[in-house]
């Protein structure tokens, strides 16, 4: 267990977003999801929705701001605007990290293929249908950077 972080990110996972670039992505999908068959690399995080898994990476990863779109979900079929409750639970979610960015819906073999070609992809056992999402990894820019490392300057860690 560290301080500060949901304990949803498991060593794991944690590692896998440290890991991943700008411009990578990565898809949090349900439990009736072809996880194997369209991973490239497999994060299981059995027992929970995708909701709490959702909030926990959207808590650490920063969302790609140079493209126009960068978050992107599964549709109900061929229905591209229809919202089930998890979808509307999910933008939720997406809007209390991100508030300026849009949830997209992709289309059945857009979304798959997307997945496909995302760096990892996260299977819950979320039991909804179409509980789907795809996050694009942005940057973290100098001065965020630097005005933590001028929190974490005030204390040395060599002193006893």
């Amino acid at each position: 267990m560290l301080k500060g972080l949901n304990p949803l990110l498991s060593p794991e996972l944690l590692s896998t977003l440290r890991a991943m670039g700008h411009g990578d992505e990565i898809a949090i999908v349900d439990g009736n999801y072809p996880g194997v068959e369209h991973a490239r690399r497999l994060i299981r995080l059995d027992g929970h929705g995708i909701v709490p898994v959702l909030d926990a990476v959207l808590s650490v990863l920063p969302i790609d701001d140079f493209v126009p779109d960068a978050i992107f979900r599964s549709t109900v079929k061929a229905e591209r605007d229809k919202l089930d409750p998890v979808h509307e639970e999910m933008i939720d979610c997406c809007t209390r990290h991100e508030p300026h960015r849009q949830v997209v819906p992709l289309v059945g073999a857009d979304f798959y293929n997307r997945v496909r070609a995302a760096h990892a992809v996260i299977q819950t056992s979320e039991p909804r249908l179409y509980a789907n999402i795809i996050l694009r990894k942005g940057v973290i820019y100098p001065e965020q950077a630097a005005d933590h490392a001028v929190e974490k300057a005030e204390v040395d860690p060599f002193t006893y």
